[in-house]
């Protein structure tokens, strides 16, 4: 299978790595890379990170390939929590490959914050018109597009349209936007209730992780052949 979609116009400094990037290790973890070629890129959360992480792992040249992937909020109720959804660049040939794996087509709003409540989520919709929201795609696709580097978003729903989640996790962000362990240990030490709806949710986001994982290492190793 062909993995390139797109323009070819980075072709001649284009190398045979394909880079799979997340934000958070927990969203990589049940991601086992098909073979040599494929690099798992963890950048942190949100775009800056994402630019940063991205920029970094392209200095030795261009990939042949750009998987952006994780979690992603529903903002479609179509969409239920643990669908993959994708978004691609027109041309891409995997797109077949990616629905037989039972991910669809959706369409994906990159944002500056986490989206907690249902009520942010309809609201976001109905501006947007977007499937689901997530953090970092956005600044990623655009710097591959910007690049002619081939390029995808394939994410999973970890928590649909009528979910709320279980806190408002922009409250233990540090500066650097990333979940500070030290601000979630006092919120709980405030609000203990909040111990059962975490670990229930974290349950939850791991089952997510490693459909994921599945339909990525699925999807590359039939582009890796």
């Amino acid at each position: 299978m062909n993995a390139e979609c797109g323009t070819r116009s980075a072709k001649q400094n284009q190398s045979r790595k394909i880079l799979v990037c997340f934000a958070v290790p927990e969203e990589a973890k049940h991601f086992q890379p098909p073979g040599s070629n494929c690099e798992v890129v963890v950048s942190g959360i949100g775009k800056a990170n994402a630019e940063r992480a991205l920029l970094k792992s392209i200095e030795g040249g261009s990939p042949r390939l750009v998987l952006t992937c994780g979690y992603a909020g529903g903002l479609n109720p179509r969409f239920k929590h643990g669908d993959v959804l994708f978004e691609a660049d027109a041309g891409c040939t995997f797109s077949d490959a990616l629905a037989k794996l039972g991910a669809v087509p959706g369409k994906f709003h990159c944002a500056d914050r986490i989206i907690t409540t249902v009520g942010e989520k309809q609201r976001l919709r109905q501006a947007t018109r977007a499937d689901a929201v997530e953090m970092e795609s956005g600044v990623i696709r655009e710097l591959c597009r910007q690049r002619g580097i081939p390029s995808a978003t394939v994410r999973v729903v970890s928590d649909d349209a009528g979910q709320d989640l279980p806190m408002d996790f922009n409250k233990i962000a540090g500066a650097d936007g990333n979940m500070s362990y030290l601000r979630l240990a006092g919120a709980l030490v405030k609000s203990p209730g909040l111990v059962p709806k975490l670990m229930r949710f974290q349950r939850e986001l791991d089952g997510c992780a490693r459909k994921l994982g599945a339909t990525l290492r699925e999807l590359l190793a039939g582009i890796e052949r």
